[in-house]
């Protein structure tokens, strides 16, 4: 909640250090402190409280892809999208102060970052572990003092539970990234956000299950710019799916304004999850 200085809380999933912490500290200005929360439903109603000004959420990694259990809650709440930020991932290796590479026998973080960090494991053979979250891994390594294990987690993980780095860098691939989702109790417009910088739209739908008519539907959008589209499976109904569909442009410009209004016509639902700045750069 906001604080009697007037900064700002912003909630998100898992521990200091974390990069969804890094998202939250760059996430709107005037960011007084950060709540983290176990699970993504759990930063939402942190939100949906008043507990937190703000959350974010990571919906997709330029590696692995859409983060599909923060994707699923965007059609449910009733929260707003409002902005994005886009955090570079750079993993570090990171161990007991006094502990040297040769003394690892295990390497423990979040298996997607395990994942990204392959070439690495298997240079030197050691057993992979996976936990809750990369922060989280750092800190159960720091309590527990474990000195034949090493952590995978980010450069601000290893300063904030006194642990050593050992290599900076270790991802298979350097073009790694997370995009997060900033989300509010408020629409846009009570935020007064300037509209003279590039936005994005995100909107999610469904259409009948009859043949061509998601095609019909999608060319209402001719014209304009997708930046994402993908589907996921409906939690009501077998066999349906929810369209998610990421539009370069502002919902209040009247070509993008036009093409909702045809997608609403033949949708059997629809809703715009945000417009709202596009991230501009990257953080972390």
């Amino acid at each position: 909640m906001t604080s009697p200085s007037g900064t700002l809380t912003v909630a998100f999933q898992g521990n200091p250090g974390s990069y969804g912490e890094i998202a939250a500290l760059n996430a709107v200005p005037h960011t007084g402190q950060t709540l983290g929360c176990p699970t993504f439903h759990e930063v939402m109603q942190a939100v949906e409280r008043g507990d937190a000004d703000y959350g974010v959420l990571p919906v997709e990694n330029s590696l692995m892809g859409a983060i599909h259990q923060a994707v699923d809650l965007l059609s449910d709440t009733e929260l707003h999208v409002i902005g994005e930020v886009v955090v570079r991932v750079s993993h570090c290796l990171m161990a007991l102060p006094g502990v040297a590479l040769g003394d690892i026998k295990k390497v423990a973080s979040q298996q997607p970052a395990l994942d990204q960090c392959t070439v690495l494991i298997r240079e030197h053979g050691w057993q992979p572990l996976a936990r809750h979250d990369t922060a989280g891994s750092a800190k159960d390594l720091a309590e527990r003092g474990a000195r034949d294990e090493a952590a995978i987690a980010s450069r601000r993980a290893a300063e904030l539970y006194g642990l050593n780095i050992l290599q900076s860098e270790i991802e298979d691939e350097k073009f790694n990234f997370t995009r997060f989702m900033i989300l509010s109790r408020h629409g846009l417009e009570a935020s007064a956000a300037p509209r003279n910088t590039p936005y994005k739209t995100s909107v999610v739908f469904a259409v009948r299950h009859t043949p061509g008519f998601l095609l019909e539907t999608l060319s209402e959008l001719r014209g304009l710019n997708l930046s994402r589209i993908e589907s996921r499976p409906r939690k009501d109904r077998a066999w349906s799916y929810l369209i998610y569909i990421d539009i370069d442009g502002d919902a209040q410009e009247p070509q993008i304004a036009q093409a909702l209004a045809g997608v609403l016509l033949k949708a059997s639902y629809m809703k715009i999850i945000g417009s709202y700045p596009a991230a501009q750069g990257t953080v972390g």
